[in-house]
């Protein structure tokens, strides 16, 4: 396995491998940067192919954190962090402290928080090792950041949707949701609210059915969500949906959605540009999550506060596409370009 001449390298700080054999913890931390602060991002647990497939996940990932947190205007550098194991049968007490240990074993560079396969009880058996943790939560509440995720989509589609359609409200808008797990289902819920008309899929069959009988929207196969004929596309699962394959298909005009590294390949996205498709850059429209995260980490939490920082999403989205729209290019690069401004600066 090489590292430094790995395509998805990008100047990373540091990149830990940690193995517990006692646990059978099989693990990578990835720091991508700590300019701006101690790098911040979740722990993903999912039973990768093989090390390199995993590699290459947590270096997108982290340097994705970076990107998503200079954006936000958060004090917090780009990290991520990966265990190769099925969440659902390899997942331990002995492995979550074990991995504990080694977030410990960083010395506060990275601070951990649940992400996909990880959950906030995980969290707390990591918290036995470590106190670089964050979203347990405050005064008794639950340290989810899915809500405040789905919010920040909710709100960049709603910059998205004036952009491609010039209209402010989303009553009739048919919007295609790849995905209905925490995030996914809260803004399936949200867009229901605003009179969003939706189609849904999902791989676990039995919480699409319910979601969709809960809000009167059509479900489909997980192949068919791309044929949709739909105004947008909101990929809200695993990363790398949108192939060269999939940008040819898709009937939407606008994709928004709260998956990371959706595009499978920079070139999907100057393909979507072509085709007059808007891509909502992923680590801009989905950072609702790691706002909340880090407003955890502070006594004097406040929910309104946290509220009004996820919806100043929309207008960061309003830049990347106002500057997109004026140079005719894909908004991937006009919000890489601006996330390296604001490190710079």
């Amino acid at each position: 396995m090489r590292v430094f001449d790995h395509p998805e390298f990008d100047h990373h700080q540091q990149i830990v491998f940690g193995c517990d054999e006692a646990s059978g913890l099989r693990a990578i931390i990835a720091i991508h940067d700590t300019r701006r602060g101690p790098a911040l991002g979740g722990l993903r647990i999912y039973p990768y192919a093989d090390e390199d497939d995993a590699l290459t996940d947590v270096l997108r990932l982290s340097r994705g954190m970076t990107y998503k947190s200079a954006l936000a205007d958060l004090p917090l550098g780009g990290g991520k962090a990966v265990i190769i194991a099925n969440p659902r049968t390899d997942k331990t007490p002995a492995l979550l402290r074990a991995m504990g240990r080694l977030v410990e074993s960083l010395g506060g560079r990275y601070i951990t928080a649940e992400d996909s396969g990880s959950g906030e009880e995980d969290m707390r058996l990591i918290r036995e090792e470590t106190r670089h943790v964050s979203g347990l939560g405050h005064d008794g509440e639950s340290g989810d950041p899915s809500p405040f995720t789905a919010h920040g989509v909710f709100c960049a589609m709603k910059s998205a949707v004036r952009y491609c359609f010039g209209r402010d409200d989303m009553k009739g808008l048919r919007v295609a949701i790849q995905g209905v797990g925490h995030v996914g289902a809260h803004l399936a819920r949200e867009l229901h609210e605003a009179g969003a008309q939706l189609v849904l899929t999902d791989v676990d069959r039995d919480s699409l059915g319910l979601l969709s009988d809960e809000l009167g929207a059509l479900s489909v196969a997980p192949e068919e969500i791309f044929d949709a004929e739909v105004d947008v596309f909101a990929p809200c699962a695993m990363g790398a949906v949108l192939t060269e394959g999939v940008a040819g298909r898709l009937r939407a005009r606008a994709i928004c959605g709260a998956a990371n590294n959706q595009l499978a390949t920079p070139v999907v996205a100057e393909l979507l540009h072509r085709r007059g498709i808007l891509y909502t850059p992923d680590y801009v429209a989905n950072a609702g999550g790691v706002i909340e995260v880090e407003a955890q980490r502070h006594e004097n939490y406040d929910r309104d506060a946290v509220m009004r920082h996820v919806e100043r999403i929309a207008a960061t989205v309003d830049e990347i596409l106002a500057r997109a729209q004026a140079q005719d290019t894909s908004p991937a690069g006009i919000a890489d370009q601006l996330a390296r401004e604001r490190l710079q600066g």
